[in-house]
Formats: C-alpha cells, structure tokens, sequence
C-alpha cells in the first residue's frame, strides 16, 4: 500500500518507555497526578502503542500522551472546533480525528504537526470514525444521516451513503472483515458491508438512542450502550453477529446513559468481560457470558465519562468531561477490583 503501508509495521514506542509508572503506582496509594492531556472536557480515547494513547478534546486539541511517565509526546492543532472522535491504526504512527468542523483529519505522530491528509464531505459533526488496516479504509459517519468509506492514502470518498433519520453516533470496525457496525440517535445498531456501503441487517430497534458499539476480537459479538436516566434505559446489549443476529442478553445497573462499551482484551481478565462507563460516574465490569456486573467504580467529581479504551498491563483508560483521564488498573489478587492509578 505504498508510503502508508510500509510506516504501520513501524513500532517505535519504546522510544517513550519509562519505568515511573511501575515504580510509582501500586495498590492502596493515592492516584499519581499528571500534567492534563486537555484544557477541558475529553471527548475521546484510543490506544496507540503499549503505552501512548489518543484523546481529543473540547480545546479542538488532539494528544498523544505517555500514561506511564505521564508526559505529553505531541499535541496536534487544525481542527476549527472541538474534537469529537478519535482513533488509530494500532502499534503505528498514524492516527485519525473527528470534529465538529465536519471534517476528520489523519495525522503522522511522530514526524510532523500538520495533519496529513484531511477528509472533507460532511454537511454536520462528525460523530462516528473507524479505521481498518486490513483494509486501509476509514469510515465515517454524521448527524447528517450519512455514512461514508474513504480511501485513506488517498483521501478520497470511495463510497456514502445516507439513511433517514439515521443520526450516528458511534462507529466501529469488525476485525479483519469488511463489516463496520454503526449505532444511531434512532434507535438501531446497523451492520453495513462496506464493498458497496449497504445495510446488511439492522438489528431491531431499541427503546433508547444507542450511544456506542464495540466488536469482539474474533468477530463473532458486538455490543451497544443506551441512554437514559434514573435507571431507565442505560443498558448495554450484546448481540450475535453469527447467524442468529439475535440479541444475547442486557446488561443492566448504571442509573444515567451509558456513553462507553468495550470488550475487555484476552488476559486483561480471566473471562470474556465488558466494561462501561456511563454518565452517572461508574465504571462497571461485566462477565460476558453471565451478564453479572463484577465490579463497579465511581470517579466522583469526574462528571459524564464520555469513553474508555483498553490497554496493556490490566489497564483501562475512561475519558471524562470534569477531570481529564483516568487509568484506572484491573486488579484480581482479590477477586475483580477496579482501582485509579493515574489521572491526566
């Protein structure tokens, strides 16, 4: 895939690495207090490498933040108005953002400040991004009903598409297939089959806006997050995505919309798990195959968490709008705990 291709087997992360983190934080002692990624609400977290992740901001930043040594490694400027998604081809330098300008930017991390290429064909905010190595596609989605496929070394618009009323609000890509599941304002959980960018099954409709999705590593489950208030609606719903397409089963307790769903990554847990994080200031762990939620953590103070990201060493990283971002650390010397490890 020409000069793109041959830059994503390129990890360079060491170059950050730091033994502060290890030394510095363990169980029982007060989270470590780093310098802010943003001035200002997070409104979105991704991994990059072992220990750099992503986040962008209402300050129309992105950051590409060191969370062992707690330092920040670039800070990108171009877009007009406040970032509202971000995400990455994993281990690379290349990293992409979504905004409220309408447009998505594609950034190098390393090499330079100026964004390298720049994706320009939405009418309102970009609310939904996903980014497939196998594939070298982005695609997108917006509040203006449309979901568009773009050729990232290129970055041209191969494909769009639009769906009534179909205002979208989250995007992710299924692992190694040409499948992007898709959550929107109205309700739904689509499957689109990006070869010619056409609905293939729609689950049905929920009683609520479904906030977010996520696939699991072998493809065969997604899961998608409600809003809601007082308890009423906020669950999270995993579905089959075999050839059932049915829905698996709900997982219920967060009191406020849940903004954030992840599958929890083999070895983070000793069992298929789901995390969440809702507006009511928890971050819950689900068994997967249970449906039990395991642990619960509040982050008072932090305001509506807007996203969570999963990255090594039993660790996760929640986004929130009052206090930055929050590494929290799964530990199970006791059972299943969640315990805050770092805030920046």
């Amino acid at each position: 895939m020409g000069r793109l291709h041959s830059k994503l087997s390129g990890n360079h992360a060491s170059k950050y690495r730091t033994d502060r983190y290890e030394e510095e934080s363990c169980p029982g002692k007060a989270p470590l207090q780093y310098s802010p990624a943003h001035n200002g609400a997070v409104t979105s977290v991704a991994t990059l490498a072992s220990d750099l992740c992503v986040s962008g901001g209402k300050d129309k930043t992105v950051v590409v933040y060191n969370w062992r040594s707690g330092t920040v490694v670039r800070r990108l400027v171009g877009h007009e108005r406040e970032v509202s998604k971000v995400a990455c081809f994993p281990n690379s330098n290349w990293l992409f953002s979504a905004s409220r300008d309408k447009t998505v930017l594609m950034w190098e991390s390393r090499r330079s400040s100026q964004p390298a290429q720049c994706f320009s064909g939405h009418e309102l905010v970009v609310t939904g991004l996903a980014v497939s190595p196998a594939f070298q596609q982005l695609c997108t989605g917006s509040r203006d009903n449309a979901v568009c496929v773009w050729d990232v070394e290129m970055g041209g618009c191969l494909q769009r598409a639009t769906v009534s009323r179909n205002l979208v609000t989250h995007l992710c890509w299924v692992p190694g297939e040409p499948y992007v599941i898709q959550t929107s304002e109205d309700k739904t959980v689509r499957i689109w089959d990006t070869r010619d960018l056409q609905v293939a099954h729609a689950f049905p409709p929920k009683q609520h806006i479904q906030t977010s999705c996520d696939v699991s590593l072998d493809g065969r489950y997604c899961v998608s997050s409600s809003s809601g208030f007082g308890g009423e609606g906020c669950e999270v719903t995993l579905w089959d995505l075999r050839q059932t397409r049915c829905r698996v089963r709900e997982f219920r307790g967060h009191i406020q919309t849940t903004a954030s769903c992840i599958f929890l990554p083999p070895g983070l847990a000793a069992f298929p798990g789901i995390a969440t994080a809702s507006h009511d200031c928890t971050v819950n762990v689900w068994n997967q195959d249970t449906g039990a939620c395991l642990t619960t953590f509040c982050l008072a103070g932090a305001g509506p968490l807007s996203a969570l990201a999963s990255c090594e060493n039993a660790a996760l990283l929640c986004a929130s709008s009052n206090s930055g971002i929050h590494l929290l650390k799964v530990n199970s010397a006791k059972g299943l705990e969640l315990q805050e490890a770092a805030t920046f």
